[in-house]
């Protein structure tokens, strides 16, 4: 009887050692997956704020259309949106992928000319 009690308990130390292993293989997966690209997806968009010029053609993340007119210490932007129209916007609200692929569209426009 006492064998099948020291059995009992010998298993029951690997079983919980094959839960932390299980569990710390599941939180590596999940920082390698979720954390990791979304940490580097945020200092690509602090790039792109820091790196915004007067001219620059950009998109909100409402869709709005515009050119960069004046960039301001206090972190807007002065946005052009038509001849004469400006908005004062926040630099965290531009659209980084959305101003990627406008810029994208029309570089790829202008080379078939």
């Amino acid at each position: 009887m006492t064998q099948l009690v020291v059995f009992l308990q010998a298993g029951a130390g690997a079983n919980g050692s094959f839960s932390l292993i299980l569990l710390g293989g599941m939180i590596l997966v999940f920082w390698l997956f979720m954390i990791r690209p979304q940490a580097k997806k945020a200092k690509e968009a602090k790039k792109f704020q820091e790196n915004m010029q007067k001219g620059d053609k950009i998109v909100t993340i409402a869709g709005i259309h515009g050119t960069v007119n004046k960039v301001n210490d206090d972190g807007t932007i002065l946005m052009e949106t038509s001849p004469g129209s400006y908005l004062k916007i926040e630099k965290s609200a531009i659209s980084i992928e959305w101003t990627q692929n406008v810029n994208k569209a029309a570089s790829v426009v202008t080379d078939k000319k």
